[in-house]
């Protein structure tokens, strides 16, 4: 059986959200492919476009930008612009997703999150992640970080571009 996945770049230049089959069950490898319940794509040159345009639009002093590119019903795939680096933060019920555009980072990924605080709407920051891994991360890397994890996103140089979506948990 063929499954796909609910995101997927292709080459950094391409990205495609698919959400569900009709019917609900993904395509058998003998038989056509069903339509989607929802479709979104973005070509490589909206991809870059829309990067171009956030970073003409960011403050000087503004260190993070976040708009979605592609949406299909309830997800999204979104490009996320890192001048500096932000708090510390968990996704209770969300995996993320990203591959790295432009520029350089570093992801500090770990176990317990230092100080926590509940935001509106369920996502956790906090002071900083006891018992880290680090990771350099460079244009072409892809990020998946489940769940409940605590993670925090180091900018190396000017910026760190990331294309990104949340994964919902499975119930």
């Amino acid at each position: 059986m063929l499954q796909y996945p609910r995101w997927t770049p292709f080459s950094g230049a391409l990205a495609v959200l698919l959400t569900g089959c009709a019917g609900g069950a993904a395509p058998q490898a003998s038989a056509p492919a069903t339509t989607p319940a929802s479709f979104a794509l973005a070509t490589g040159t909206e991809v870059r476009a829309q990067v171009a345009e956030m970073l003409a639009e960011m403050k000087p002093d503004q260190g993070f930008m976040w708009r979605p590119l592609v949406e299909a019903g309830p997800y999204a795939a979104a490009i996320e612009i890192w001048k500096k680096p932000g708090r510390p933060a968990t996704h209770p019920t969300e995996a993320e997703y990203a591959i790295v555009l432009e520029g350089a980072g570093t992801l500090i990924a770990g176990d317990t999150m230092v100080a926590p605080v509940t935001l509106p709407g369920g996502m956790i920051e906090g002071d900083r992640i006891h018992g880290n891994t680090q990771r350099p991360l460079r244009p072409g890397d892809v990020i998946l970080i489940p769940a409940g994890v605590p993670h925090w996103f180091g900018v190396t140089g000017d910026r760190l571009v990331l294309l990104g979506t949340k994964i919902p948990e499975q119930q």
